[in-house]
């Protein structure tokens, strides 16, 4: 519903435009209407009695959250789970990273005003209240890795006002950015994907250095050794390097035109190379089926390589890999599956064929790899901080490694997840990593905090979105409701009769009330699901 202001409505002043935007019946506690003021999407809610006006749009990728999950006092984007206070504009859950304007309501005549100042009309999105560094406070926090669980531990520091030094080191040769888009839009550039810029860092005192590779940390005298011969001491360690991505293990890799993605300047030569080529993908991940997706109108031919029977396999099922395989079929692209690379061969130094252990040969212009990861945890061997047989490192729910002061976030983690039992898990999504550098931050100031949150991914396949909430591993069966011919589906994923994870497509917001319900610990139990009843979607 959307409501403009009438000509009768309370005065309009030079800093605020008011409008009347409904009726008091209109609304009932636990609801939500999209309303306009002065062009202005706002988001009123009612919960407990009181009404709450904020922005509309998620700011994450601007989604309209009145399409979107209310819950309490919390409201959660229909699109890739983000969560906002309705009462106060705040953020609550990743993967956006910034606040909600939020706008004066008031009763008067039974009738429901909204108030919002003029200047923050273009301002869709809000930065919290952070300090900046205190002079004369030494205690320093040494942030290792540039990617989404540094950044918000160090955001997340200055807004808890955190008065020390903050020094974040990084391999890149870029600022935090949202490598999310890598995959999905390849010809992108630097500028455009930047998370935060040099001016934010400068002005909250959170020291950024890049092109610095840390190569040892010596736990005894806490300090860091980085590949300039540097070392830096700390008071306290955050290890959030991340994982790279995992080599073929055959002969002539090195060849021109085999390419794998890490980085935006990765992104850009591998939609330069495959223009017009015909190309091989290896890996049918994530980010293996939105690249061979991206390239569909670009390259001459698309090949992939996959070693299990179907993609998603192991992670959404047979039945979605199946329909993924077939959206992708119908644009020419090929599948050979249950089979591996033997062979790379190459003519004047750069690739030209792909030998399959099945003996199938494939002509390749551009070969790109996306078969796994390799935790960078390299400088971490000869120390104290305990890692597990695949090195990645073990932590508590607080983020704490074994090591007092040391911390461990993101993608180089195991980390029991709350909503499995406290299984110990390895989940390299975006939103988690951020999660993490909050928990660590929160904890760092002895602020003790859980991780307490539900992994939320989504993925894009020729134009439409892939949602997925939740831990699915181990599950027994699946509950579909709607239709891959329609290609418009939920899968709820059942393990001893409850709902542990969804994936959903054209199926808003049912991703995120599960992720909801999910995060407050109420059980879906099977038969609900099964239900022909799907009011507890709360489907649009």
């Amino acid at each position: 519903m959307s409501v403009t202001k009438p000509h009768s409505d309370p005065e309009e002043t030079s800093e605020e435009l008011t409008a009347a935007v409904c009726l008091e019946s209109d609304l009932q506690d636990g609801q939500m209407m999209e309303v306009e003021v002065g062009h202005h999407s706002v988001l009123l809610t009612r919960s407990d009695g009181k009404y709450s006006a904020i922005g509309n749009q998620c700011t994450h990728y601007g989604a309209p959250l009145s399409k979107g999950v209310l819950s309490g006092h919390k409201v959660r984007c229909p699109w890739h789970g983000s969560c906002f206070n309705v009462q106060t504009g705040d953020l609550e859950e990743f993967p956006g990273m910034d606040c909600l304007p939020c706008h004066k309501v008031k009763i008067q005549n039974s009738k429901v005003y909204v108030s919002v100042i003029k200047k923050t009309l273009l301002q869709e999105k809000r930065l919290k209240s952070m300090g900046t560094a205190v002079p004369g406070v030494t205690h320093t926090i040494l942030l290792l890795g540039g990617g989404p669980a540094s950044l918000i531990c160090a955001e997340t520091l200055r807004h808890e006002n955190f008065g020390g030094r903050i020094i974040m080191v990084t391999r890149d040769n870029l600022l935090p950015h949202d490598k999310t888009r890598l995959s999905k839009v390849m010809n992108v550039e630097s500028d455009s994907i930047l998370l935060r810029r040099m001016e934010f860092f400068q002005q909250y005192d959170i020291k950024v250095w890049l092109r610095k590779k840390a190569l040892s940390v010596d736990t005894d005298k806490k300090t860091v050794t980085f590949d300039d011969a540097s070392v830096q001491s700390y008071d306290q360690l955050l290890i959030s390097t991340g994982c790279r991505a995992k080599c073929l293990d055959v002969s002539d890799i090195n060849l021109d035109n085999v390419k794998m993605l890490e980085t935006p300047e990765d992104a850009r030569q591998i939609h330069a190379a495959c223009l017009g080529s015909n190309v091989v993908l290896v890996g049918t991940s994530f980010v293996g089926m939105e690249v061979a997706s991206y390239l569909i109108d670009k390259a001459s031919s698309i090949t992939v390589i996959g070693s299990s029977e179907l993609p998603y396999q192991n992670t959404l099922g047979p039945e979605i890999g199946k329909f993924t395989m077939m959206m992708l079929s119908e644009k020419n692209v090929k599948f050979y599956m249950n089979d591996i690379v033997t062979e790379v061969k190459g003519v004047n130094g750069k690739v030209n064929e792909i030998v399959l252990k099945s003996g199938r040969i494939i002509p390749a212009d551009v070969l790109i790899v996306g078969i796994g990861v390799v935790p960078n945890s390299e400088m971490l061997r000869g120390s104290n901080i305990q890692m597990d047989a695949k090195n990645f490192v073990p932590v508590d729910k607080y983020m704490h490694t074994n090591i007092p002061d040391v911390f461990c976030a993101g993608d180089l983690t195991t980390f029991p997840l709350a909503m499995a039992k406290n299984r110990m898990v390895n989940i390299g999504h975006w939103q988690i990593a951020q999660a993490q550098g909050r928990i660590a931050a929160l904890n760092m100031m002895n602020k003790p905090t859980e991780l307490n949150t539900v992994p939320f991914y989504w993925t894009v396949l020729l134009g439409v979105t892939i949602r997925y909430a939740g831990y699915g591993e181990g599950y027994t069966e699946i509950v579909m409701k709607g239709t891959f011919e329609d290609k418009k589906f939920v899968a709820l994923y059942i393990k001893n009769d409850e709902v542990i994870a969804v994936a959903s497509l054209n199926y808003d917001p049912a991703a995120s009330a599960v992720a909801e319900r999910l995060a407050s610990g109420r059980v879906i139990t099977k038969k609900e699901a099964e239900s022909d009843d799907l009011s507890w979607l709360q489907l649009s």
